[in-house]
């Protein structure tokens, strides 16, 4: 059949995978750190991405294409969350939960300088687990994996005291969106601090933070450091 499809520009496109984030049903994905439209009957012509895209590379195009299949849909999302937690399953070290008291951290010391500030593990956006005592109450830090080794201050200035989730969403093929809203919605968190790198890529991981606010029905409140590829923060709200 002839419909409404998005197009992608490779050319444009700069890998920042803010677009596939915003795809909730799956059509878009990074490949050799482009912007991929993975299957016709994944993409519902509503464009949801193309607002998402800081580089205006998606647009609209009439071809043939096969029609919107909604079932083939979640059954794919069904498919991934099963493969995620068969990875993730058996009792992996790498992604069994601990929670961590963070060392001579009190209200009248502060901590010894250069001590890890982490407070639970895993940390990683994609194993940590949605439901976590270490959710309740806290301060949640969704950090770009780069900023830790950018910013030499990383743990004293932005960890300590919080909950901590990495990613990079130009590395992982998976939408952050739709995981983080459902850790926001169901755990009681009292704000949400992103903190990324000034490059383009890392907007995807700072869109991804705001639509899971926006989605969760919380009015929490949203705070955002960027940090220069040298090591010094740019700009803080």
């Amino acid at each position: 059949m002839i419909r409404k499809i998005i197009v992608i520009d490779e050319e444009k496109c700069n890998g920042c995978g803010a677009c596939a984030a915003a795809c909730h049903e799956g059509a878009i994905g990074m490949v050799n750190g482009k912007a991929k439209l993975l299957r016709d009957d994944y993409c519902d012509g509503l464009g949801d991405c193309l607002p998402a895209c800081p580089t205006n590379a998606i647009s609209f195009t009439h071809r043939e294409a096969a029609a919107y299949d909604e079932k083939a849909v979640q059954a794919n999302k069904l498919a991934a969350q099963q493969a995620a937690h068969s990875r993730h399953a058996g009792g992996c070290p790498g992604t069994r939960m601990r929670q961590m008291r963070q060392r001579n951290h009190t209200e009248d010391a502060p901590p010894i300088s250069g001590a890890s500030q982490l407070a639970q593990w895993p940390c990683q956006i994609r194993l940590v687990p949605e439901h976590a005592p270490y959710f309740q109450g806290t301060s949640l830090l969704i950090a770009a994996d780069c900023t830790a080794y950018a910013y030499a201050a990383m743990h004293q200035t932005f960890l300590r005291g919080k909950t901590t989730l990495i990613g990079c969403p130009k590395l992982d093929d998976v939408n952050y969106a739709e995981k983080l809203t459902r850790i926001l919605r169901n755990n009681d968190i009292q704000d949400v601090t992103v903190v990324r790198m000034e490059v383009p890529c890392c907007g995807g991981l700072e869109h991804a933070a705001r639509e899971a606010v926006q989605n969760s029905g919380k009015a929490l409140p949203f705070h955002v450091a960027t940090i220069s590829i040298d090591g010094i923060i740019l700009n803080q709200t």
